[in-house]
């Protein structure tokens, strides 16, 4: 692939990673506490994959994006630890809201998800704008 496709490929997903965030303010504000934590670990997903888009990287299993990107991006120290923590929480909250019918998750928690998610975006945003720019 040639980079500026993978330029191009890692703004549409980095794009679809904002789009999220956007779409967890909206259901968060009307109540859907659940789903708005589930459009925040895609924010944080999408994100991930957009920076993977370098290393021509994919996956259709989320845990194979997760431990990729660890490698790569963390474990390197490339990105901060503190995004490890983030996606860690993000995918635990998601995967009990969406499948767990008895999980019950707060408005509170809700904010905080989404917060998070905003964090972790804008560290991978902040790290493909230097990419961009080569």
């Amino acid at each position: 692939m040639q980079y500026e496709d993978k330029v191009s490929l890692s703004k549409v997903r980095l794009e679809t990673a904002k789009n999220c965030l956007g779409d967890s303010q909206i259901l968060l504000n009307s109540g859907s506490f659940k789903a708005s934590a589930n459009r925040s670990y895609y924010a944080v997903f999408h994100a991930m994959r957009a920076v993977l888009v370098f290393d021509e990287f994919d996956s259709k299993k989320h845990s194979g994006i997760i431990s990729e990107f660890r490698k790569r991006y963390i474990k390197t120290g490339i990105l901060s630890a503190e995004i490890s923590k983030i996606i860690d929480i993000q995918f635990s909250v998601r995967t009990h809201s969406d499948y767990d019918d008895f999980y019950v998750i707060s408005k509170s928690e809700s904010v905080n998800q989404l917060l998070e998610a905003e964090k972790m975006v804008k560290e991978i945003e902040k790290y493909l704008t230097g990419l961009y720019n080569k």
